[in-house]
């Protein structure tokens, strides 16, 4: 969704309030602690009682009883700390843009901090983020900050080294780096447990990056989250972060009891019409021309999903020599918005539950982190890189495990997906799976790539089987699909999916299941060795109809190879490869160059037919119409 316009507007009312209360000390010398009020002492709210806080304020204890209130001035909003710790704060409901105080006993060093609220907006919502650490442009900016959860290490305008933040409440972010601050983190510890809001407006992220030229580095990081849309980093609008040597965790949240399944702003969980479960994707990319770069790092998250770009125009998100890991049961490694650039993933580890990757029209590219590989991505993203760093990334090959899907494209068109390098893809269902839009798949096999689909079936084209709405319902069609006479089975379109292999060694199935007019072209060149079906198919879910309750059986598919209708199949067998077929195979096109072979598991030539008549199958001819490809039966 898009981003408020109001945004700027608020955003300049809010840094010119933050910066009545930036720091006048030089770059690099440490943060002072902020003033507190040594008042010590106890203090009780009673019931029907208002306490406005107008100043840092310090007790051994402070009792908030039932019906009372503790406010801050207007403009600025309370945050409680107990032992360093930031406490005892809660929405105001389930989709509230704002934190209260909450009833109880606090004891120990209590500090309430009234800061000015920041104000982030997105879709028809406002939100009033509080911070730990508030980085400008000018440096750390003390009236937007909580330093009282900043324990350990020290702290300057320009770097975090060692510090520690910690959240027991929720809706309170870590570090807010804004405003085109040049900022560091370096060996910090982020330890949150409660749930955030939003995380298109990182409303409870444990680090945020924001805002034109803003850059953050983010090293050495160990960052750890649980909570409904507790983000472990965001990055939004412009801003360029940087992680390195990092480890960042995020567990789900328990869901409010009056929450009901949304979008947009408040969308607290994963849309099940993608097919999986989960209230907590651990980053997220958002806004124009962003920046997220993820170096010898861990990243995970429990379900829903572990990079994630959303509402992005001409964003970057790149991973080399990191892991990406789905911890539960359910959740993708990737998440590629269709209008981000690129997403570059070199000498990375997926080990993930359900999708290594979701496109909806972004390039996605797994390959090897060789050293040319990474110098040109330090170049092109600055990524600042030392060339002792360079040297000390060892090249890797991408190893991509699913125990469910590979890459599924559901929604928007011209999608890709690049594999070369010495990638190793493995999935437990089928490999690449395309819900009626356009795709491209690239697979260069020369150098070692390998592809293995567990269920059998490396490429499917289907129809869609998203509902449509929250509330919506999948029905299987019945019947037979009208053929349509305008649409061209034989002939390549700039809407059909494609799938192009080099070199490369391949063992599963081909299947086009598409009711309306959409072709499956395959091409084979450079020495690949193939055996499997490929063919039109007509497929079917296990149920008839898939409702939220049956989230589970979307894209799982079982294809009968059918003659083609309106879902052709063009096959090229270039010169140097083999197709060996393995069952009856249903074409509308077949290129055989000269130097190609196509032949039955015995080394036969299996039976052609072209329009109902047998043809022989001859290197260096081309075939269209109403193709089968038959083995001897027995």
């Amino acid at each position: 969704m898009p981003v408020n316009p109001a945004m700027p507007t608020l955003r300049s009312r809010v840094r010119a309030l933050l910066a009545l209360g930036s720091l006048a000390v030089a770059p690099g010398l440490p943060v002072p602690v902020a003033a507190r009020a040594a008042t010590g002492g106890r203090r009780v709210v009673a019931a029907g009682e208002t306490w406005e806080v107008t100043g840092i304020t310090r007790l051994d204890e402070l009792v908030v009883e039932e019906g009372a209130s503790l406010t801050a001035p207007d403009g600025f909003i309370l945050s409680l700390t107990v032992d360093g710790v930031e406490t005892g704060s809660a929405l105001v409901s389930t989709y509230g843009v704002t934190t209260v105080v909450v009833p109880g006993t606090y004891t120990g060093d209590v500090v309430l901090t009234p800061a000015a609220e920041h104000l982030e907006s997105f879709a028809a919502y406002t939100f009033h983020l509080r911070q730990a650490v508030y980085a400008a442009s000018t440096g750390v900016v003390t009236a937007g900050s909580v330093l009282s959860a900043v324990t350990g290490g020290t702290l300057t305008d320009t770097r975090a080294r060692g510090v520690r933040i910690t959240s027991r409440a929720q809706a309170f972010n870590g570090f807010h780096v804004t405003d085109g601050a040049a900022y560091t983190l370096e060996d910090v510890t982020i330890d949150f447990d409660g749930n955030g809001r939003c995380d298109f407006a990182g409303y409870g992220a444990a680090v945020t990056g924001d805002g034109d030229g803003t850059r953050l580095v983010v090293d050495g990081a160990d960052i750890a989250t649980t909570g409904v849309v507790r983000s472990a980093l965001v990055a939004r609008d412009g801003a360029h972060v940087v992680v390195k040597n990092s480890t960042l965790a995020a567990r789900d949240g328990v869901l409010p009891d009056d929450f009901v399944p949304a979008g947009g702003a408040d969308m607290l969980t994963v849309p099940w019409r993608l097919g999986l479960t989960g209230n907590v994707r651990a980053t997220n990319v958002i806004g124009a021309n962003t920046r997220a770069t993820y170096l010898n790092s861990t990243v995970s998250s429990e379900r829903w999903g572990v990079l994630s770009t959303d509402s992005v125009t001409g964003s970057r998100l790149t991973t080399v020599n990191s892991t990406v890991v789905v911890t539960g049961d359910s959740g993708y490694g990737t998440y590629a918005d269709g209008k981000s650039m690129r997403d570059v993933f070199l000498g990375t580890d997926f080990d993930v539950a359900t999708w290594v990757a979701i496109s909806t029209g972004s390039p996605v590219v797994f390959g090897d982190s060789t050293a040319q590989a990474v110098a040109e991505l330090n170049t092109e993203l600055e990524l600042g890189l030392s060339e002792d760093e360079l040297a000390r990334l060892e090249p890797r090959s991408c190893t991509l495990r699913s125990r469910g899907f590979g890459v599924m494209w559901h929604s928007g068109d011209g999608g890709s997906v690049t594999i070369g390098g010495g990638t190793s893809f493995t999935t437990a269902e089928t490999m690449f799976l395309a819900k009626a839009v356009q795709a491209a798949i690239v697979v260069d096999g020369s150098q070692g790539a390998e592809l293995s689909a567990g269920n059998g079936v490396l490429v499917q084209l289907m129809e869609t089987d998203n509902p449509g709405s929250i509330n919506g319902v999948y029905t299987e069609p019945t019947g037979d699909p009208d053929r349509d006479t305008d649409f061209d089975t034989t002939a390549p379109h700039t809407a059909d999916l494609t799938a192009a292999f080099t070199d490369i060694t391949l063992r599963g199935d081909f299947c086009n299941a598409m009711r309306a007019g959409k072709n499956l072209v395959v091409t084979f060149a450079g020495g690949c060795d193939v055996a499997g079906v490929i063919s039109a198919t007509t497929s079917r879910h296990a149920v008839p109809t898939i409702t939220s309750a049956e989230w589970a059986q979307l894209s799982h598919v079982t294809n009968t190879p059918s003659p083609a209708v309106n879902n052709g199949v063009i096959v090229t067998v270039g010169a140097g490869s083999t197709w060996t077929v393995t069952g009856t195979s249903y074409l509308t096109r077949l290129v055989v160059e000269e130097g190609a072979v196509v032949q039955g598991p015995d080394g036969a030539a299996p039976t052609l037919t072209v329009d109902g008549v047998v043809t022989d199958l001859t290197p260096g001819a081309a075939y269209s119409g109403a193709l089968a490809l038959t083995l001897p039966v027995g």
